[in-house]
């Protein structure tokens, strides 16, 4: 049938080109036979019998089967087929000399064995080696513009990229320089390549190559290792020249046979975090083979949070979210990463008591993530009576019906914004906060009951509604980029990290007990850690230095390759209703006390009565169901005394005094 022989013919490729390699490597054999009699003895002449020919050709053959000769890739070959080379031509001189002594042929001289291996090295290696080097050379030669660029870290993913840059085919780069991270380096090369300085010497080097014509077209960074301020301080250098910066693909994606094709710098390269080592085991030791519960599920941090904990094998997962979409969502994302948990998808709304009993009851969870909450200020200050009921009345049925269904532990994610706070959204998350605190100093100081952790952080990077995504969909339509005030700034964090340290705040704040229910042994906080659990402290992630907004902006528009304020504007709008220019982690008389943990401090808010915590939650949920959220607000502003409402927006008079982690 026709459709039968394309097939036919790609199976027949391979054998082809084995039976051209046979061919091309037996015609240098029987060449190199008569070149390497000639070259042990001069005067017997270059003219010999066919056979002498044929002979060289078939001892090469032979001897280059057991080094798979014929199964050379010609345009890849590399250190281990010369190996294969030398192999074959040694075995292939044998074989000819003990042919020639067979039929009687004295051997023109007793090193004509040696020549004939070193002829057929030379042979055979030298047009593998050309024909290497014309691919190269041949399949960028139909590009019409080569761009210049240097590479940033002279290291093996640099050697990798290069090799990967004269191997691809169409691409379009010269690579004319390297920076290296060692001051030992410059003035070696890479490959042929100099290394021109260190990453301290970027702006100099780019300015004598300005002075000299020879200005790169771009910079791209091979470290992986290079983010932070040090990627900051290059962006800023190559920006000054107006040079594009991009980053090397993934190693497994530099196909020889493919254009190599750079991706961009990720905002998330230029923040200055160091990998934290977290306490897997301790992680593993609270959620394997346990039942866990998930709130806001369909969420940034809710679906990460899925994914952690899936990873961890617990018995059961069950996602709860009150939006379809973001539930199906993550649901079908686990369906492909952790096929073997066992998982059920609830849409719920936290406001509903009477569902949240029904569903706690029946699934009787052990370990329950809160990460349900409205989160955004200006939706929150536009609904007031939703956010109050969602985050305050939400969290303490959450909690409640996880205590009498008789979870151990429930964790509650919160925010930066609940310190000082001057938005409804923030003294809501506040308010939950200190009910989550009287629940877990009570179960503390008894010996028995629900532990309740709180786990409070600031902005994560591209999560839903944050500024980096506002700013790439502002980006893509040309600018401008739109800042509420250039003094404004806030702490980010990437959601894997945050996410992470979640996971170990919780197996921390787990494990005030010998051993967890289950027979479970915790591992053991400092004496200072368990001091402050049992006096209603919280956990606190370490967010680095504060990022002002208007800096992340102008990083963005480098990133894109165009230049701040002449290519996109910035525009600022004036603070929103409820915000502040700087968040805060602590409140201006606390000291953030460490845990041991990296990444983990810890904070001493103020706590309250449980009974009283408990009555005014239940009237600000009356009220706000009553549609009088404007007392709602007042009674709030009695739980929490530190709530400075912004409501119109307006700037505050001076930057409040701040305790940074």
């Amino acid at each position: 049938m026709p459709s039968q022989r394309p097939p036919r013919r790609r199976h027949l490729r391979p054998f082809n080109r084995i039976l051209v390699n046979v061919a091309l490597d037996g015609a240098l054999a029987a060449l190199a036979a008569p070149i390497a009699r000639w070259l042990a003895d001069p005067q017997g002449g270059l003219i010999h019998p066919l056979w002498f020919l044929a002979g060289g050709a078939i001892t090469l053959l032979i001897g280059g089967i057991p080094f798979r000769l014929p199964q050379q890739y010609w345009r890849f070959s590399g250190v281990a087929d010369l190996l294969g080379i030398a192999g074959g031509s040694v075995m292939s001189a044998l074989l000819f000399a003990g042919l020639l002594l067979s039929t009687g042929f004295r051997l023109p001289s007793i090193t004509f064995p040696i020549i004939h291996a070193l002829t057929l090295l030379v042979l055979l290696g030298g047009l593998r080696i050309v024909y290497r080097l014309s691919q190269g050379r041949f399949s960028n030669s139909g590009t019409t513009t080569t761009q210049n660029v240097l590479l940033v870290g002279a290291d093996e993913a640099a050697d990798l990229f290069l090799r990967a840059v004269r191997r691809a085919r169409g691409t379009p780069l010269r690579i004319t320089g390297l920076l290296a991270r060692g001051s030992h380096q410059p003035g070696r090369r890479i490959q042929g390549v100099p290394i021109l300085g260190t990453l301290g010497d970027v702006g100099p080097v780019l300015d004598r190559l300005d002075r000299q014509g020879q200005r790169p077209d771009g910079l791209v960074v091979t470290d992986p290792e290079l983010r932070g301020t040090d990627l900051a301080a290059i962006i800023r250098e190559a920006d000054r020249h107006s040079i594009p910066v991009g980053r090397v693909p993934d190693p497994t994606a530099l196909s020889p046979a493919s254009r190599v094709e750079l991706r961009p710098v990720a905002i998330e390269d230029l923040l200055n975090r160091p990998q934290v080592a977290l306490d897997i085991q301790a992680m593993d030791l609270l959620v394997r083979g346990r039942r866990v519960l998930v709130t806001g599920a369909g969420g940034t941090i809710g679906s990460e949070l899925v994914r952690q904990v899936a990873a961890l094998m617990p018995e059961s997962l069950v996602l709860v979210d009150h939006g379809e979409f973001a539930l199906w969502q993550v649901d079908l994302e686990l369906a492909e990463l952790a096929p073997m948990v066992a998982r059920r998808s609830i849409v719920a709304d936290v406001r509903d008591a009477a569902r949240l009993a029904r569903l706690f009851a029946d699934v009787r969870p052990e370990i329950v993530f809160h990460a349900a909450a409205l989160k955004h200020v200006p939706i929150v200050e536009a609904n007031p009576s939703e956010g109050m009921l969602t985050n305050i009345v939400g969290t303490r049925q959450v909690a409640d019906a996880a205590a009498a269904a008789g979870a151990s532990e429930m964790v509650l994610i919160s925010t930066d914004k609940a310190v000082n706070p001057s938005s409804l959204m923030g003294a809501s998350k506040r308010a939950a906060e200190m009910y989550c605190q009287s629940l877990d100093i009570a179960a503390r100081r008894s010996g028995s009951g629900m532990r309740c952790v709180t786990v409070r952080f600031g902005n994560v990077l591209g999560s839903t509604g944050s500024v980096v995504p506002l700013f790439r969909r502002q980006l893509e339509r040309g600018g401008p980029l739109t800042v509420t005030h250039p003094d404004m700034q806030r702490y980010f964090m990437t959601v894997t990290e945050a996410v992470g340290l979640v996971l170990q705040a919780s197996a921390v704040g787990a494990a005030q007990t010998p051993v967890q229910p289950g027979g479970r042994a915790g591992v053991q906080p400092g004496a200072k850690t368990e001091a402050l659990l049992q006096s209603g402290g919280i956990f606190v992630l370490d967010m680095g230095e504060p990022v002002k907004i208007v800096d992340l902006a102008r990083q963005m528009i480098r990133l894109a390759g165009l230049r701040p304020d002449e290519d996109v504007q910035i525009r600022f709008t004036g603070l929103r209703p409820g915000e502040k220019l700087f968040e805060e982690l602590f409140h201006g008389r606390e000291a953030p006390v460490p845990t041991g943990y990296p990444g983990l401090l810890m904070a001493t808010p103020r706590t309250a009565d449980p009974v009283a915590v408990g009555d005014a939650v239940d009237a600000i949920g009356d009220l706000c169901r009553r549609g009088r959220p404007d007392e709602a607000i007042l009674l709030l502003k009695r739980l929490v005394p530190e709530f400075d409402h912004n409501a119109t927006g307006t700037m505050q008079p001076a930057e409040p005094e701040r305790t940074v982690s």
